[in-house]
């Protein structure tokens, strides 16, 4: 009891807040998202992805000799085709601009760790994540060119596939398909709770993969359900996931957390596109701290179970944690 409990000679110094902190981020911790397109010489801006770009292979090579100079131990690959079609066959052509980015960073890269997203909306006429017929997308006829599009990534040199789509039994399509291809060491990490959030429009903008009709609420999950995310992890577990993810994250926090402690496996946090821009335009119009801000977020998402980050900040967050431990 007060006067001989008191929390504050706790936080009287710098140096003993550092010792008894609770949740450390490390760079080992981050995952930074890139994103490939086709042509050489190409580094393309997009309004609404403040310091994003859509790069050419060639320049491609350039902003991974930063990261892995910053020590971020992994990136995240989705690719923008020349054309799309029906059946997103961009996704799984072996010299898709992907599968291209592949062989070219673990050539020059060989030990960053190297993480193909697998889907179809990028590479589709219609913007959506599995094939549509009559205005519907079709789970079962999706799931053989998801496991095809995972398949040519992992021959590509992949060192892990992400499957995003939300389609159902697609954790276990593909974990079949490349284990019966000599993949069984390759891992997947699985976008299991996937919410139709609101905060995924700069996404859109910089991946062209916005739906040409409709929505995705047919498939990704409603984000007023907590407890179907819990069934989904899941399934996805019973189906092979290495890793699961929660996306997006700083509005499902409580997601992270309950299934960090249901599951007790390595949860992926996706701090996403809306979170990041709205970040860099308070802090562009002076209303915040970015550095500072940041790292607030990404702490939370580790205290609230997330083992890895996938975040556009992560170069930054690796400079900042570099000039604090230095």
């Amino acid at each position: 009891m007060f006067p001989a409990n008191r929390p504050r000679r706790l936080r009287d110094n710098a140096v003993i807040r550092s010792m008894i902190r609770e949740n450390h981020l490390s760079v080992k911790d981050l995952i930074y998202p890139m994103f490939v397109i086709y042509g050489d010489g190409v580094k393309n801006s997009v309004d609404s992805m403040s310091d994003v770009f859509q790069f050419s292979v060639d320049k491609l090579l350039d902003e991974v000799g930063q990261v892995v100079a910053l020590g971020i131990p992994a990136v995240l690959l989705f690719g923008i085709p020349e054309k799309k079609d029906g059946h997103g066959s961009g996704a799984y052509d072996h010299n898709g601009v992907v599968q291209q980015a592949i062989r070219a960073i673990k050539h020059r890269y060989p030990d960053l760790l190297v993480i193909a997203d697998t889907c179809l909306c990028e590479y589709t006429s219609y913007g959506h994540c599995g094939v549509v017929k009559e205005g519907r997308v079709l789970n079962d006829p999706s799931l053989e060119l998801l496991a095809q599009t995972a398949l040519s990534q992992a021959e590509a040199g992949a060192d892990m596939v992400a499957p995003s789509d939300m389609m159902d039994g697609r954790i276990g399509f593909i974990r079949k398909a490349l284990d019966e291809n000599g993949f069984e060491h390759i891992p997947i990490m699985a976008y299991s709770a996937k919410y139709a959030s609101s905060f995924y429009g700069p996404f859109r903008d910089i991946a062209g993969s916005a739906p040409q009709f409709g929505d995705r609420r047919g498939y990704q999950m409603d984000p007023a359900n907590s407890n179907e995310a819990l069934m989904e992890v899941g399934l996805d577990v019973r189906e092979g996931a290495d890793i699961v993810m929660v996306k997006p994250a700083l509005a499902y926090m409580d997601i992270i957390c309950r299934v960090k402690e249901k599951f007790n496996m390595p949860v992926a946090a996706y701090n996403v596109s809306g979170e990041y821009a709205m970040v860099k335009a308070a802090h562009k119009n002076g209303w915040i701290d970015e550095r500072k801000v940041v790292m607030e977020i990404l702490t939370g998402l580790k205290r609230a179970g997330a083992d890895v980050v996938l975040t556009y900040h992560a170069k930054d967050a690796a400079g900042w944690i570099r000039e604090d431990y230095e």
